[in-house]
């Protein structure tokens, strides 16, 4: 039965045709990465590509996933080997990763990014709110104080809820006034705002409807992958001691036999 007979448009996707498409996109973007070494090469949601290997979580059961990420490690200990390549990667599901992505000459080092201090907070609340107009009588400070376990998108959307509820309650006001003027030559004329800043009023009614989207549960899932990849912060945690090696006092032993091999080769 013809899609076009309903007036309903058709589009085909062929999966394989997808697959060769993007391993030609991601084949091009390290082929425009060597020539332009030095370069960066940044994998934001690197779990999308890097899910572990035959476990299902890339949810196809040919195996495509696998072989993009096969792709993805064949390139990676390629690229880096005659060009000044550096490879950045960026997820928030750490635990999904494939352990070969991650070994030593691949993605090796650790940097976790923990939920923002108090700082960070009042800097991305001046930031989200740089254009808008707030009242002298908000606190930034305070109001950072109580985004506590908030994440950056967290008080993004937090700022973002004060500010409609200030434009709602605007734009009520002006179509009150509207009704109460009826009639009135006077109607039509600009009027001031009605609201005119963000009070403190607006942000408990955002806050009251705040979120923390990162748990508890996911905070102990990155303390837990951090400890596993990341040696140097699991011996700080676990208070371990550094290692001590006992190093023999005197080694001109071995260099005296390397010297006999060495004049073996000429005798």
């Amino acid at each position: 039965m013809s899609a076009s007979l309903y007036y309903v448009g058709l589009h085909i996707v062929i999966g394989i045709i997808m697959l060769n498409l993007f391993l030609a996109i991601m084949l091009g973007n390290f082929d425009k990465a060597r020539a332009a070494s030095p370069c960066v090469l940044f994998f934001d949601e690197l779990d999308s590509v890097g899910v572990a290997r035959s476990s299902g979580g890339g949810g196809d059961a040919g195996g495509a996933g696998d072989r993009v990420l096969n792709q993805l490690l064949t390139e990676m200990d390629g690229a880096g080997s005659k060009k000044n390549l550096f490879f950045i990667g960026a997820t928030n599901r750490p635990e999904i990763l494939d352990e070969a992505l991650i070994r030593p000459g691949r993605l090796d080092q650790l940097i976790y990014i923990p939920l923002p201090d108090q700082i960070a907070r009042l800097g991305i609340i001046k930031a989200v709110l740089r254009k808008s107009p707030v009242a002298q009588n908000v606190s930034m400070d305070f109001l950072a104080a109580q985004c506590e376990g908030f994440s950056g998108a967290d008080m993004t959307e937090l700022c973002q809820r004060a500010t409609k509820a200030a434009i709602r309650e605007s734009i009520a006001a002006e179509e009150e006034r509207r009704k109460l003027m009826s009639g009135d030559d006077d109607a039509n004329m600009e009027m001031d705002d009605p609201v005119p800043v963000i009070t403190r009023g607006h942000f408990e009614e955002a806050m009251s409807n705040a979120r923390r989207s990162v748990t508890e549960y996911d905070l102990n899932k990155f303390e837990q992958f951090r400890t596993k990849f990341d040696p140097a912060y699991a011996a700080k945690v676990g208070n371990k001691q550094k290692a001590v090696i006992n190093w023999p006092e005197d080694n001109a032993s071995q260099f005296q036999k390397q010297q006999d091999d060495d004049d073996d080769l000429y005798t």
